[in-house]
């Protein structure tokens, strides 16, 4: 077979873990850089925006700028003005609110006024940021018919005392109470995965592989568009897990040091 034509790598997990890059993970990208192979790194990651994630990295001893990141929040923003979105409520950490321009954010966690009621209500990671009263404000714009776009549906991801809830245990509350169904902008959406393809400059069908250590939202998500999904034993990677699912990855790696 082939090498890899292009390269997609997760962030959290997958190149570094909390404030500790993985070993050797600057070395693989080096080498892809020195060899000319097209890569692209994408997150699920709306703590920070893309200026803060390149600064983070460069920090850790990567080589990066931001074109080279693709977010859920520069995703949704995308999504959101291709369905006719204009004002918005974001329920995202305020550091990723400068990543949804050119949409302008209402309530949520902007704490602009709301005016113009927003037809969208986008949804990201805010850990212990949720309250009963965010909930039941993003809730009630749904009720009232704004569209639920979701910058993620991860379960949980690895911190420094553990596994810990992701948006996607809240983004589900809100489909159950106001019995809707979101839009994914970020993993595991096809149009996600396509969109960073699409940024690489490949030839149509070409082999391009997703590196990551989340078996549904990285695997599985790039396998259902198309592509290769490899998994890492780093970051939130559990054995039990991948023995228990029925998604088989293409690849197993010790870690990103092994490309």
């Amino acid at each position: 077979m082939s090498a890899p034509a292009a390269y997609l790598f997760d962030l959290e997990g997958t190149l570094y873990e909390g404030e500790t890059a993985v070993p050797g993970a600057a070395a693989a990208l080096a080498r892809l850089r020195a060899a000319g192979v097209p890569y692209r790194l994408v997150t699920n990651t709306t703590s920070r925006s893309r200026a803060m994630l390149v600064a983070r990295l460069q920090r850790l001893g990567f080589t990066v700028s931001a074109a080279e990141i693709f977010s859920p929040a520069v995703a949704a923003a995308e999504l959101g003005r291709a369905r006719g979105h204009t004002v918005v409520a974001a329920f995202v950490p305020r550091a990723a609110l400068v990543d949804l321009q050119p949409l302008t954010t209402v309530g949520g966690t902007s704490g602009a006024p709301v005016g113009a009621p927003p037809t969208a209500v986008l949804v990201g990671d805010l850990g212990e940021a949720w309250t009963f009263a965010l909930l039941q404000e993003a809730f009630t714009y749904l009720m009232a018919g704004a569209e639920l776009i979701a910058l993620s549906r991860d379960r949980y991801f690895r911190r420094a005392d553990g596994i810990a809830l992701d948006a996607g245990p809240f983004v589900v509350a809100l489909e159950y109470a106001a019995s809707i169904t979101a839009t994914v902008a970020g993993k595991p959406s096809a149009d996600f995965f396509r969109a960073a393809v699409a940024s690489l400059g490949v030839a149509g069908g070409a082999r391009v592989v997703m590196v990551g250590d989340d078996l549904w939202t990285d695997v599985q998500g790039a396998q259902r568009a198309g592509l290769e999904g490899w998994l890492v034993r780093t970051g939130k990677f559990r054995a039990d897990t991948l023995a228990a699912s029925d998604v088989v990855p293409h690849r197993i790696l010790g870690s990103v040091a092994e490309i």
